[in-house]
């Protein structure tokens, strides 16, 4: 069985602090809103406050937080991609950023048939 310790550096190893923080701080780490009671923080629609003439909340129109699936292999190669990068110097050098340019560089025309 692990110690706690070695659990905290795989986290570590797993979880990159600017995908983390960014993502905490849009959720944790802004002022909350005073307590509503259950009616009242239900949406209609496409996040519609249900309240008359309340704004629904302000969130990033420039990226969306989103859940994919690989396979671990793949995600032990993007890591070692990425602190490959950082070894660089490239130290805000991320998954996110990594999968961003390399969607830039993909030419459809060769992408095979069978993926």
């Amino acid at each position: 069985m692990k110690s706690e310790g070695d659990l905290g550096g795989a986290a570590r190893a797993l979880l990159d602090r600017d995908e983390v923080e960014g993502v905490l701080s849009g959720s944790f780490y802004t002022p909350a809103e005073a307590p509503r009671s259950r009616a009242k923080t239900r949406t209609t629609g496409a996040g519609a406050a249900s309240e008359p003439g309340a704004a629904p909340p302000e969130r990033p129109q420039h990226y969306k937080v989103i859940c994919i699936s690989m396979y671990t292999e793949d995600l032990e190669r993007l890591d070692e991609m990425v602190s490959a990068l950082k070894a660089r110097g490239m130290t805000k050098a991320n998954r996110s950023a990594l999968i961003r340019h390399a969607l830039s560089q993909v030419d459809l025309d060769k992408i095979p048939k069978g993926i």
